[in-house]
């Protein structure tokens, strides 16, 4: 498997094979945060084909209560294996080594990434990497369907973080 920030070229593959439910455009708005400077879109590869991705935030979480407790803290972001069948191989946890070897790169020396209270199995991966608990919050996020219809979220989170 190889882990490599995305490219324009990429977008139109991944739209293919890890569409989002949302139309609009969730690699793409991912892939414009990159262009400016705002984050890493990492995707992994297997056998010429995307098996997920982690966008490594580096202005951090947007929850307030995350930025009050964490100031400056990057974040691992929309952390995704895809397909379901590929969990559990080692894939995430690549993810996430990788995201951190680019923070350590950069000087950075502290790493955070949410986990959904509905999400134990990702809960217990972060947790067997060394992130530890630090603020609960709730993750506010919108999406377009398919006929244009804008859906509010909002998901009971822990922000959990990694000294480097």
């Amino acid at each position: 498997m190889d882990i490599a920030a995305c490219r324009a070229e990429d977008i139109e593959v991944l739209d293919r094979f890890m569409p989002s439910r949302s139309a609009d455009g969730h690699h793409v708005a991912r892939f414009q945060r990159q262009e400016a400077g705002e984050s890493t879109y990492l995707i992994p590869w297997l056998d010429g084909r995307p098996v997920g991705h982690a966008e490594v935030r580096w202005t951090g979480c947007a929850a307030p209560e995350v930025r009050a407790a964490q100031p400056g803290c990057p974040e691992i972001n929309g952390l995704t294996v895809w397909p379901a069948s590929l969990r559990s191989q080692g894939v995430g946890t690549a993810l996430v080594n990788h995201a951190e070897r680019l923070a350590r790169e950069r000087g950075v020396v502290v790493m955070g990434l949410g986990v959904g209270d509905d999400n134990p199995r990702a809960a217990a991966l972060y947790e067997r990497l060394g992130y530890l608990p630090t603020v609960a919050y709730v993750d506010r996020w919108a999406y377009l369907d398919a006929d244009g219809v804008r859906h509010e979220q909002a998901d009971p989170c822990v922000f959990l973080v990694k000294a480097l």
